[in-house]
């Protein structure tokens, strides 16, 4: 059975990484859609508020970073919970990283499937998509780390695209009313979880601490992150309410990608190709560190973290995983049920998993200090 060697610690990251891994993850999937189910002009301060509430969260993750637990890696949880704890949250976050691996890789094929392939089989596009992954993380985690550099750079400028729609001449300032509801909709506090389990995914970097440079201001990086997701997320959704109105916006399934097939340039046709070919750098950064999650916990949960990782190891980890995406796609296009179920559970399992980890560790390391004294 060959080796290979995956988690590798050679290098040592600065904080700027966990700036870029921290704002990429925040952009997955959940901000092309995320205008559709906001819809009302006032979930701009929705967004702002939650974005608040974010910091305060990732204030505790940062406390996390900064311990000594953190740069143990694997034997710093081992000191801090337990190893049957351990093992315990390992089999728990397996299901966490599969389904947020489906709604991803699902997601986005769907998008290529419907704006670029639309009639190519979609279980060809999952597998491409997830074979790109792969051959990512069979690089190790430390390539896998440095490609959030190439995510970031390929991705982050496409927002400046939309700046034609801020124009007095393609906008109305009255879609932007009213910013202060009448009254609040029942299902408002759903757009808010919404907003909520996008932030979601700085929680699972805690795994990556041990090939961070140490003594670092990592508030200060997260912070800057989470002000430009949230900038972000406020110039997309008050894009989106320009070019469609209110009234619209719920109609479009992916209004980011709409508002792309209008914008018009004299040499570039079709932006919205382009604009997708692009994401996919995005989706195939958090596919591959997600994979390697994915083996990396299968490896605790069966004790075997300290053996080396082999190749049939991580080819039977592809194989799982691309038999669940295939059975996932499978089971919605035979019950005629669109990709909303998985996308339902995600909300809140990115909810869940983005409010309870921070504090988790917090309250660990806060119990463990009362120990030792």
């Amino acid at each position: 059975m060959k080796s290979i060697s995956l988690y590798d610690r050679t290098y040592a990251f600065n904080g700027v990484y966990i700036m870029l891994m921290t704002n990429r993850l925040q952009m997955l999937y959940f901000f092309i859609i995320l205008p559709m189910y906001l819809i009302h002009p006032y979930m701009i301060w929705g967004i702002i508020v939650v974005g608040i509430l974010s910091q305060l969260n990732l204030i505790l993750l940062s406390k996390w970073f900064q311990s000594e637990y953190s740069k143990k890696g694997y034997q710093g949880f081992i000191e801090l919970i337990g190893k049957p704890m351990v093992r315990f949250i390992s089999v728990l976050g397996l299901f966490f990283i599969l389904l947020k691996l489906i709604v991803i890789v699902l997601g986005y094929a769907e998008i290529v499937e419907q704006f670029i392939f639309p009639s190519m089989n979609s279980k060809w596009l999952i597998l491409m998509i997830l074979l790109v992954c792969f051959y990512v993380a069979s690089k190790g985690m430390e390539k896998t780390i440095g490609f959030a550099v190439i995510a970031f750079f390929c991705t982050a400028w496409l927002i400046l695209l939309f700046y034609i729609f801020f124009l007095p001449t393609n906008a109305s300032v009255y879609d932007l009313y009213p910013l202060i509801p009448f009254d609040w909709p029942d299902g408002s506090w759903k757009s808010l979880l919404l907003i909520w389990s996008s932030l979601s995914g700085p929680e699972y970097l805690i795994c990556l601490a041990s090939w961070l440079k140490p003594n670092q201001n990592f508030l200060k990086y997260l912070s800057f992150a989470n002000a430009m997701t949230i900038l972000e997320y406020l110039l997309i959704f008050i894009a989106s309410l320009l070019f469609f109105g209110a009234d619209y916006l719920s109609f479009s399934k992916f209004p980011i990608v709409h508002m792309a097939r209008y914008l018009q340039f004299p040499i570039i046709e079709r932006i919205d190709i382009i604009l997708i070919s692009i994401l996919l750098f995005n989706a195939i950064f958090a596919g591959a560190l997600f994979l390697l999650y994915f083996y990396g916990g299968l490896k605790i949960a069966a004790s075997k973290l300290n053996k080396q990782s082999s190749k049939v190891g991580f080819y039977a980890c592809f194989i799982i995983i691309f038999i669940c995406l295939y059975l996932s796609d499978e089971w919605l296009s035979q019950f005629g049920m669109e990709q909303s179920v998985l996308l339902n559970i995600q909300i809140w399992s990115g909810a869940l998993t983005y409010l309870l980890v921070p504090s988790f560790l917090f309250s660990a390391m806060k119990r463990k200090g009362r120990e030792k004294t």
